[in-house]
């Protein structure tokens, strides 16, 4: 065996030496892998022929003229000689694969490669040492194509492209040096040199290709070896029962099954044998039981499958038997032939584990969900009652996997299962769906109290901190809920539903329960209508800006506008953005309506004074194309406007998807000389890492700070103290936006905002509304 096992004992990369042929790879089999690379030359004789035959047919006619008959004559006859011989060689290398590849093959080959060089060589130095470099140089570029072509065509045999590159480059820089042509010696030199290099490395690669093709042909003759060998041995093993299903005429292989000597069961019960300690309780597996009644009934069996005990461990045996008839006709007794399956049995049980279990939470799968709750439903029908389908999602729990990674997350999934798990009782189960989202089934409930009281326990238990690697989580839950068959007489009925109870809850807020209500139907059918309608709002110019002014907080001159998408839609009328940004982000139609957004703003605002600079709001799935600096680079240069004049907006929320991809797509456009904003700042994820990473222009305080602080809130003040102190300190600006009166704007202007947003300084308005506003300041400066 040890013949076939040389490919692991191969080395990860080949040396020079390996490579060109003068070791044998490793513990390989030089002969072999030699071999098998040198048949590959007889696959293109012809083609190398004839490129030095066309190489010979343009030297002579380029030098007939300028280099002696005799001399030429005599070059191109030693020449033929040695391409001809170099063929017949490569011809005879034909079936090297299949025999014993010779060092004398191989020596014979180079030293057939080295004389080709030098003859195309010679010429070259005739030519350079005559004073004809001329022709020296049309000769060297017949030989550079033949090296290159040489690196290429012989990478099966390296050797012999060295061989013939070296003596080429030789000969001729040695030529061309000695006749004062410097440059020209270089080159053939360096040519030559790369010739033989590419050469070297190409070889590497088919080389190492080849020897781990012989090592899997090997071991493939190893595996088939096996293979007949275990064909040859029949695993299987006979058994013989008499009248009293006792064992009769025991095999050896029978006896090694039963983990027992010949003589110890020849004679004994063959139940008694396979039942284990079963035999003194009676307490068989069903499997037993069903063989045991087979051989009473003297009923034939084929391919039942049996658990049994073997030496104290369940095994799972495969029988076949039939009954045997006596001459006379009457009954003998039993044989049959069994096979241990307990591998394969074993097999099947997990993959049917698997099949209804989830692998991180052990807990049932959707499957198994929809089965338990197909048969709670029946139930239900049967018993003239009710079951009920709890569809439960994680709140903030991307949150948590985003930022601290899958692992963690993974994790704490595993935690909620084991809580939910905790709650079931004989009425419940509770599996996973994918993803955040679990669900349970109820199956009786009658008492709609019961159910709440069920999903308020759920709620209040997955609210509860997490500690998973030294950090301390928060999760909530979101629960939606269906009852069949009032809700639906399907399973697909229930899950839909409970999925439109669960949408209410989320958009609610989350963390709450809710049962299903028919009007949600009519909101999903909504929610689907105005889907339809916004994809092609864009193409039916149903989109149109507003823009709100931004002022200096002490002198409370306009220092920009935010511009602000709306939607007039013949159908549902004005769409709130409340209600269709939401809905954009979700289908991700916010990437092109963004992209419209952004140029609209941008070439409204070219016509402003160049003092007044416009926002533009960005969507966190924006921010993750890979061409978001590219449509703000077109949009500056279609419109003519300054990048300085463009500050880009961007939330919180870009932190919670891929972090660095929003950072670099934000530096991109910082590069460009544009601002960026953080809006809605204190309102989400803690972001206070990335201000110093991205140094943002502004922070815009958000305006439930701004109210709270009006109404004496000290956590408010606090808030809003603290934003303006650090946003000082990192070189930022601040903007308290939702300012709606003047004491409002007096206070934050008394607490160091630099910049106020909000209805007291001007609601947002059409651009006609805002082009008036410029012409009104301009007339008023003329006056």
């Amino acid at each position: 065996m040890s013949d076939t096992t040389n490919q692991d004992t191969l080395p990860d990369k080949l040396n020079l030496s390996a490579v060109i042929g003068l070791s044998q790879p490793g513990d390989g089999d030089w002969s072999n892998v030699q071999g098998s690379q040198y048949a590959l030359l007889s696959e293109r004789v012809f083609a190398r022929v004839l490129l030095h035959v066309f190489g010979l047919v343009l030297v002579f006619s380029q030098l007939h003229s300028s280099v002696s008959w005799t001399v030429l004559g005599g070059w191109t006859a030693l020449l033929i000689a040695t391409i001809a011989h170099g063929a017949v060689i490569d011809r005879k290398l034909a079936d090297a694969s299949r025999r014993l590849f010779t060092r004398r093959e191989y020596w014979g080959h180079a030293a057939n490669q080295l004389a080709k060089g030098a003859v195309w060589g010679s010429l070259v130095a005739y030519a350079a040492l005559t004073g004809n470099l001329t022709g020296a140089m049309i000769v060297w570029g017949v030989t550079a194509l033949l090296v290159v072509t040489s690196s290429a065509s012989r990478f099966s045999a390296p050797l012999g492209a060295i061989a013939f590159c070296g003596a080429i480059g030789l000969v001729s820089s040695i030529a061309f040096i000695i006749s004062g042509a410097v440059v020209p010696a270089a080159l053939a030199f360096v040519t030559a040199l790369c010739g033989a290099g590419a050469a070297v490395e190409t070889a590497r690669i088919s080389m190492t290709a080849r020897v781990a093709q012989t090592g899997m042909d090997e071991k493939s003759q190893v595996v088939s070896f096996l293979l007949r060998e275990y064909e040859d041995t029949d695993a299987d093993w006979l058994f013989e029962l008499d009248t009293g299903r006792r064992l009769r005429s025991v095999t050896p292989r029978l006896a090694f099954a039963l983990s027992r000597e010949l003589d110890e069961i020849e004679g004994a019960s063959f139940i008694q044998l396979i039942a284990g300690d079963a035999w003194e309780t009676g307490k068989f597996p069903p499997s037993l039981h069903v063989f045991a009644d087979k051989l009473k009934r003297r009923e034939s069996f084929s391919d039942l499958v049996v658990e049994v005990s073997i030496g104290g461990k369940r095994r799972w045996w495969e029988l076949s038997g039939t009954a045997i008839t006596a001459p006379d006709g009457s009954y003998a007794g039993f044989r049959g032939v069994g096979s241990d399956v307990t591998e394969q049995q074993e097999s099947s049980a997990k993959i049917a584990y698997l099949a209804r279990y989830d692998t991180l939470t052990s807990l049932p799968n959707r499957l198994m969900l929809t089965e338990t709750l197909g048969a709670a439903l029946r139930y239900a029908e049967k018993w003239r009652t009710r079951c009920a389908f709890l569809m439960i999602d994680l709140d903030r729990f991307k949150a948590v996997n985003d930022s601290l990674g899958h692992l963690v997350g993974d994790r704490m999934l595993s935690e909620v299962a084991k809580r939910l798990n905790s709650l079931m009782t004989e009425n419940e189960m509770c599996g996973r769906l994918g993803g955040d989202e679990f669900a349970v089934v109820i199956r009786d409930a009658g008492d709609r109290s019961y159910v709440t009281k069920v999903a308020q326990s759920i709620i209040q238990h997955l609210s509860e901190p997490y500690q998973i690697d030294h950090h301390v989580l928060y999760v909530g839950a979101s629960i939606g809920a269906a009852f069949g068959p009032r809700d639906g007489r399907t399973v697909e009925e229930l899950m839909r539903n409970a999925d439109l109870s669960l949408y209410r809850v989320k958009d609610e807020g989350g963390g709450q329960f809710h049962e299903y209500e028919p009007s949600l139907h009519a909101t999903a059918e909504e929610r689907r209508k105005l889907e339809l309608s916004l994809r092609s709002a864009l193409a039916n110019n149903e989109l149109f800006l507003n823009f709100q002014p931004v002022v200096n907080a002490r002198s409370e001159n306009l220092v920009s506008f935010e511009a602000l998408v709306r939607w007039k839609n013949p159908d549902h009328g004005i769409v709130s953005p409340a209600k269709f940004i939401p809905l954009a982000e979700d289908t991700r139609l916010i990437v092109p309506i963004g992209q419209w957004v952004m140029q609209e703003a941008c070439n409204e605002a070219a016509t402003w004074p160049e003092y007044v600079k416009i926002n533009v709001n960005v969507s966190p799935e924006q921010l993750l194309e890979p061409d978001f600096a590219t449509t703000v680079v077109q949009a500056l240069s279609r419109s003519g406007l300054t990048p300085s004049r463009l500050e880009i907006e961007v939330t919180e929320s870009i932190f919670l998807r891929d972090a660095d991809v929003a950072r670099r797509a934000l530096e991109q456009v910082m590069a460009l000389g544009c601002s960026v904003a953080l809006d809605d700042f204190g309102t989400g994820y803690s972001s206070l890492g990335y201000l110093r990473k991205l140094k943002f222009s502004t922070i815009k305080v958000d305006r439930s700070f701004v109210q709270g602080a009006s109404q004496n809130s000290a956590e408010s003040l606090a808030i809003i103290n603290a934003v303006v102190a650090m946003a000082g300190s990192l070189g930022m600006t601040t903007t308290a936006e939702g300012v709606e009166t003047a004491e409002e704007a007096a206070m934050i202007r008394d607490m160091g905002c630099d910049k106020i947003q909000g209805y007291h300084f001007g609601r947002p308005m059409p651009v006609e509304e805002v082009r008036a506003v410029f012409k009104r300041s301009e007339t008023i400066r003329t006056a």
